[in-house]
């Protein structure tokens, strides 16, 4: 860290000599050559932007000298890109064609330069702020699941992990704020902890992406991409307002930012809350109930050497968590309660008030989250190249209450101190050719506080070294990279007496929890590619990357019951780690009335990583007894060990928008991936959560203009086909306590086939307006049009407990659900 900031300094120091460059020109419509006012322009690579005036001119000052692509962008509009070379008084028109599809920009995940899509060869696709809005949901990957290749596995409202071509946890790599999130993903109950209203949009790449990340991306990325800072001169804010029928969500924004002779910053401040969530069949769901606080801002310097920017982000939520256990008469949920008065304080369950059914605070057994993060982003010119340097601390705190005879006492408590760092350098633009290179990793420290261990104490260095370069011959993109890392990882020597507290090493009658051990983990990764503009509407593009995965703690440490579950896992140091190697191939068209792409994968991992039911010496499943005094009981025993897997599949994406019919846009999508272990028995080789075949529709109808009063309205209508799941994880069973004896409903669901199903929605909204300012804008959203009963193959209440009234295995997902959002745009600009 020192010597990054040696290095940055003095690169500060010799940039006041840098010479002045500038970038203006006019923004017009190509329909009447009229200029444009308020489009926006903006060089993603030096986070600065300018806004076209009365005449549709624009200007950007004393910036960095370079090769840029440069994107001009307007609501209505049709995005325009151009790579311009930046070296002294630079001018750059553009022409911007009217167009009611959603407003997409360039791509900067996994790539040292922001580009064009089209010539990438990796698959990546955008969430655009404008679907956001549109779409409503209870958390941020949420919002996304629904993208083909995308999807999650919830908890609840709350709580969904990203799963990407049908792989999760730690194979997908989640960035936020330009970092990579570093908390606890190996573990079921553990969500992304990243605050909705502060992602701007979303960019997913979907395949291998360790040349750029490093371990942990051999399934893909998510890309929470915030805010860009303003241009020069302005000064503006937004206030949101939301409110869901179903949860009573409750969601209060407030954000102001600006920028003024080159320094930019930003404020925000969040408040979210909901109530348990209804479906038809279960009311609702006992203590689904979540809340999430947010607080962040930002400063930046931004001067002809570059810019330096520093963001500090705090994020808070507690949640309840779903138990499932049901009264065998009636059907209805219990909640889980200590009573000194009733059987003598010891847990037992009674029926929840309806005042408890609708709060909006967490009932036991709940999650209290505390992710504190800063980021010191970097960008200082050489010459026409430029050195960046991007480092991160971040400190995640997770607590889980599920003890109702100690309800304030943490079983859980794990608390992480991590830092990241990326110093990379980017070369100038040579003809069609730019490299880049540099050194990016993570340190990681991990303490757990609370009275029950399922991992070790550990701490974790990760280095990695790589290179990437691309070059355009004509219509072809070519790009590849190489990389080389390392990761060290320690884990902790422990001791416990018979009640898990832990003790002096070598107690009598201690129990050596956990045996210390070092192990370390180096792995090659590579990708090559090349994207072909076959035409200037049609491309075809294909890639192979090699991906690197080192074992997660869980994996290599862990010796004790996976809480959530009744399985005692136990971890393997000796481990390999993970290698995939995955062939993409994409096919696409962009015109002005039809967008298309098709994707086509196959990814195959060796050493892949998995837990396995071990038996006993008698035949039976091996069962663990030493946790009987703790009151966990006996635990079926599960042992991380490795295998291969493969993985194929592909998305389809289609938007009809047809120019001569304005007035409608019609997007369907479609999403299958298929696969799982080979050469093992019928019994283990489904993974348990692959996602089934999914299709999407959306038919759109936008209005530019509505009188005087209205603009960027729409009306629309959608729906979700998921399909049925019948490649089922057959060892589900054993994993969460179901048997034939004492639970056979359930143990029969989770052997079946989990049923299809089809969700419709709708939504409306658009611009309020008076003499060309906005004063606020409407987003009207009803998911689940019909009330339809339905349960995702995702969501992990598939299997809780049966509803002996009516002999239905699990809890449902959400009903109906109304949302309506507000937010009113304030300008301070003088």
């Amino acid at each position: 860290m020192r010597l990054s900031f040696l290095l940055l300094f003095s690169f500060f120091i010799l940039s006041r000599g840098f010479s002045q460059n500038s970038l203006s020109g006019t923004i017009t419509d190509a329909k009447d050559t009229k200029p444009i006012v308020n489009a926006n322009v903006y060089i993603s690579d030096l986070k600065v932007g300018a806004s076209t005036d009365k005449n549709g001119k624009y200007s950007l000052q004393n910036i960095p000298g370079g090769t840029y692509v440069v994107q001009a962008r307007l609501i209505g509009y049709s995005l325009k890109t151009a790579t311009v070379k930046i070296e002294g008084s630079i001018t750059q028109d553009f022409i911007l064609t009217q167009s009611n599809t959603e407003l997409h920009e360039i791509v900067v995940t996994g790539n040292s330069i922001a580009s064009d899509p089209a010539k990438t060869p990796q698959s990546i696709t955008e969430v655009t702020n404008q679907y956001l809005n549109e779409n409503s949901a209870t958390n941020v990957i949420d919002a996304i699941s629904n993208i083909p290749g995308v999807s999650a596995m919830t908890d609840g409202q709350s709580i969904s992990k990203p799963v990407i071509r049908g792989l999760g946890y730690n194979r997908v790599l989640t960035v936020n704020d330009g970092v990579q999130q570093v908390d606890q993903p190996w573990f079921d109950e553990f969500g992304i902890e990243a605050d909705p209203n502060a992602v701007d949009r979303v960019e997913i790449l979907k395949g291998p992406a360790s040349i750029a990340y490093g371990s942990d991306a051999v399934s893909g990325v998510i890309n929470l991409i915030p805010e860009k800072p303003l241009p020069e001169g302005e000064i503006k804010g937004e206030f949101l307002n939301n409110y869901q029928t179903n949860n009573g969500l409750v969601n209060n924004m407030f954000d102001v930012k600006g920028t003024n002779h080159g320094i930019s910053w930003s404020g925000r401040v969040d408040y979210i809350m909901a109530h348990a969530y209804q479906d038809k069949y279960d009311g609702y769901v006992l203590n689904s109930q979540f809340s999430n606080f947010n607080i962040d801002g930002t400063i930046g310097l931004h001067r002809n050497w570059g810019y330096t920017q520093l963001h500090a982000s705090y994020f808070e939520m507690a949640t309840g968590i779903v138990d499932g256990t049901r009264d065998s008469l009636t059907g209805n949920q219990l909640l889980a309660v200590s009573y000194p008065g009733l059987n003598g304080g010891q847990p037992t369950y009674v029926f929840p008030t309806n005042q408890q059914l609708k709060s909006y605070t967490p009932l036991v057994i709940n999650q209290l989250i505390r992710h504190t993060k800063v980021v010191w982003d970097n960008s200082i010119a050489v010459g026409n190249g430029r050195i960046t340097g991007i480092f991160s601390y971040q400190k995640n705190q997770r607590q889980e209450n599920n003890d109702p005879t100690i309800p304030n006492t943490s079983d859980i408590y794990y608390l992480s101190n991590a830092a990241t760092y990326d110093l990379r350098y980017v070369s100038p633009q040579m003809g069609g050719f730019n490299i880049s290179g540099g050194v990016n990793g993570v340190y990681q420290a991990s303490q757990s506080l609370g009275t029950l261990m399922l991992i070790p104490n550990y701490n974790l260095f990760q280095i990695g070294i790589f290179a990437i370069a691309n070059e355009t011959l004509g219509k072809i993109t070519l790009s590849g990279g190489l990389r080389y890392d390392t990761r060290t990882f320690n884990g902790i020597d422990h001791w416990v007496d018979s009640l898990q507290s832990p003790v002096p090493a070598n107690t009598p009658g201690g129990i050596h929890e956990f045996q210390g051990f070092t192990s370390h983990f180096n792995g090659a990764s590579f990708s090559l590619g090349a994207a072909y503009n076959i035409t200037k509407n049609i491309y075809l593009k294909g890639n192979i990357a090699r991906g690197f995965r080192a074992p997660n703690v869980a994996e290599c440490g862990a010796n004790g019951v996976h809480d959530g579950t009744v399985v005692y896992e136990i971890g393997d140091p000796t481990l390999k780690p993970e290698t995939s190697l995955e062939e993409d191939l994409s096919f696409g068209i962009n015109s002005k009335d039809v967008s298309i792409e098709l994707d086509a994968f196959y990814n195959n991992i060796n050493d892949f990583i998995y837990a396995k039911g071990l038996k006993s010496v008698f035949g039976g499943d091996s069962i663990n007894n030493s946790l009987n005094a703790a009151g966990l009981g006996a635990a079926p025993v599960y042992k991380y060990v490795q295998g291969k897997a493969a993985l194929y599949g592909g998305e389809l994406a289609l938007d009809i928008h047809p120019s001569a019919i304005s007035w409608v846009d019609l997007y369907l999508s479609a999403s299958v991936v298929e696969g799982g272990l080979k050469s093992v028995p019928d019994s283990v080789k489904y993974l348990p959560f692959v996602p089934p075949i999914k299709i999407t529709a959306d038919l759109k109808f936008p209005f530019r203009k509505i009188g005087n009063g209205i603009k960027n309205a729409y009306i629309k209508v959608g729906m979700i086909d998921c399909f049925q799941q019948s490649d089922v994880y057959q060892q589900y069973a054993i994993y969460t306590g179901l048997n034939t004896a004492q639970t056979p409903f359930e143990y029969a669901a989770s052997k079946a086939a989990t049923a299809g199903y089809i969700l419709f929605n709708a939504g409306l909204g658009g611009d309020i307006q008076s003499k060309g300012r906005t004063y606020v804008k409407i987003y009207l959203m009803v998911n689940n049009l019909i009330n339809t009963p339905y349960m995702n193959y995702m969501s992990r209440f598939k299997y809780y407990p049966v509803n002996y009234t009516t002999d239905r295995v699990g809890v449902f997902n959400m009903g109906r659900n109304i949302s309506l959002k507000l937010i009113v745009p304030l300008d301070f600009t003088k």
